[in-house]
């Protein structure tokens, strides 16, 4: 086997193969974290090679799919790490999905074989999936399905084309589609990742799910370069901060609403965070005044990651370095390019709003058996060359710093003029007594849409919906007025901490009977 030094440098390799000459040349070091238990990199690969022996017996056969509906565990990382090896594909399932939704995934990824924990057999059990489940719990200890030990493999040479995973979009819109990301990519990810300096000594904390791109984007570059992953099983302020002192964790990649409420936690400021080198936002945009705290308050450098699952361009912001441009969210990457396009999918000269397209090594191969779809994500540029539409709203700056505006279905159209939601969440967001804000857009008779904001106040604070309205509307221009305010506990999110809009509106819809323009919802 090639050295992992030789094996990184190479333009494409797999990930299997740089974890395991981690393996031969340090086979003790410890590659994953759970709790009290730890897998060394020596045992990760004799279980990858394991699992992949095992799918073969059953018959499963590279560039397949199997299924994995579970919490975060370590048997979870292991089948993940062992299926890719053999170049078979890996669906990573949304765990909070209803069954029904579980179900429709499975069949469309067409899985071979679904490993489950003891929660998601139960929530399926009432549901026909056709693939036979295997249960991770016992996997490690269970012959009865894993090969034995020192079982070695059928060698596979995988190849970048092949698909590494398909991902179900979180469904901020409805049904999830299946997102086909390469081993190309996945490769492309961690030579890029190169840049954030992670190396055999990088201990990073993976606090958001295995399903999550987010967690797949900082765990198996680190596992490529010899790092120590620590996995968190369910996510929990208190414990993060607890793990990060005890792990002496040098880098993280979280949400933001994940950094707002660490920032809050009682213990943030009596934590030893001295051994963070680098930390990252990314799934969901990161308000300047929260990007600018977490900088200060949070030692070693921090990066606002703008992305999306699709893929298209990565811009990254070092909020360290550039405090100033905490408005916006970066430059691409290198090898990554944007557009600023218009309705009729013309390029757009910088300062000018319109939809933001992304070219770079990441980009999906497309939907899963969505050709359609597929094609309205992409858009061609002048030369002929395949982007991946955003459906965000941004302009680049005299800087070349990308400014990012809005959701481009979350525009509003009132009274014929376009309203971004995003400025009056920012208006909101800055009333006294209020700890975040969102803005929908309902129908209107009068203005065919109009604005209204749901608030969620500071913790301990008692707001009044009519006084922030008319506090907000005092500051607004005359056409983005808010007709409505409704105070809720908190904000409806996926698990990758975006909001999910739809479920204002229909909880707007659910409230619309009531009395009065502005409310409070329990």
């Amino acid at each position: 086997m090639k050295a992992s030094v030789e094996i990184l440098n190479q333009e494409f390799a797999s990930l299997a193969d740089a974890i395991g000459a981690h393996a031969v040349e340090r086979p003790e070091a410890i590659a994953l974290m759970l709790g009290e238990e730890t897998v060394d990199y020596g045992t990760l690969y004799s279980l990858m090679q394991r699992v992949a022996y095992s799918l073969q017996r059953e018959g499963v056969v590279p560039q397949s799919t199997i299924a994995i509906c579970a919490q975060t565990s370590l048997n979870y990382a292991v089948v993940l790490l062992g299926a890719v090896m053999m170049g078979v594909t890996v669906a990573p399932l949304v765990v909070t999905s209803t069954p029904e939704t579980l179900a429709t995934m499975i069949s469309d990824a067409d899985a071979k074989l679904l490993f489950v924990d003891g929660a998601s057999r139960s929530a399926l059990s009432s549901l026909v999936v056709s693939p036979r489940m295997v249960d991770l719990e016992p996997l490690r200890a269970d012959a009865s399905w894993l090969a034995p030990k020192s079982s070695v493999p059928q060698p596979v040479e995988v190849r970048p084309e092949w698909a590494f995973n398909i991902l179900y979009s979180s469904g901020t819109t409805g049904v999830p589609k299946g997102i086909i990301q390469t081993h190309a990519l996945r490769w492309g990810v961690l030579r890029q990742q190169a840049g954030r300096g992670l190396g055999t000594s990088t201990v990073a904390l993976a606090a958001t799910p295995l399903y999550s791109n987010i967690t797949l984007m900082s765990a198996l570059p680190t596992l490529a370069r010899g790092g120590s992953v620590v996995l968190m099983d369910k996510f929990d302020a208190g414990a993060f901060l607890e793990l990060a002192q005890l792990r002496r964790v040098t880098y993280a990649v979280l949400v933001p609403i994940q950094y707002r409420r660490i920032l809050d936690h009682p213990s943030f400021d009596s934590t030893d965070l001295s051994s963070f080198q680098s930390k990252s936002c990314a799934g969901a945009p990161c308000p300047p005044t929260l990007k600018r705290e977490i900088a200060q308050r949070w030692p070693g450098h921090f990066f606002d990651v703008y992305g999306m699952t699709e893929g298209g361009a990565v811009c990254v912001l070092s909020v360290t370095e550039r405090p100033d441009k905490v408005h916006t969210v970066g430059k691409p990457l290198p090898g990554h390019e944007i557009f600023i396009v218009d309705e009729q999918g013309s390029p757009l000269p910088d300062g000018q709003h319109g939809e933001i397209v992304g070219h770079s090594y990441n980009m999906m191969s497309g939907y899963h058996r969505q050709p359609e779809k597929t094609l309205a994500a992409e858009w061609r540029s002048p030369d002929g060359r395949r982007f991946i539409r955003t459906g965000d709203v941004g302009y680049i700056d005299p800087d070349g710093f990308l400014v990012l505006i809005d959701r481009k279905k979350d525009m509003i159209i009132s009274g014929g003029f376009n309203i971004y939601s995003s400025d009056l969440e920012a208006v909101l967001s800055g009333c006294a007594g209020v700890r975040e804000a969102a803005v929908i857009g309902v129908p209107s008779e009068r203005w065919g849409e109009t604005p209204i904001g749901f608030v969620v106040p500071e913790k301990g604070c008692l707001i009044s919906a009519t006084a922030i309205q008319e506090e907000a509307n005092a500051r607004l221009g005359k056409t983005q007025r808010l007709s409505e305010v409704i105070v809720i506990p908190e904000l409806p999110r996926n698990q990758a901490g975006k909001v999910l809009k739809r479920d204002l509106r229909e909880l707007h819809a659910r409230q619309s009977a009531c009395v009065g323009t502005a409310r409070a919802v329990s």
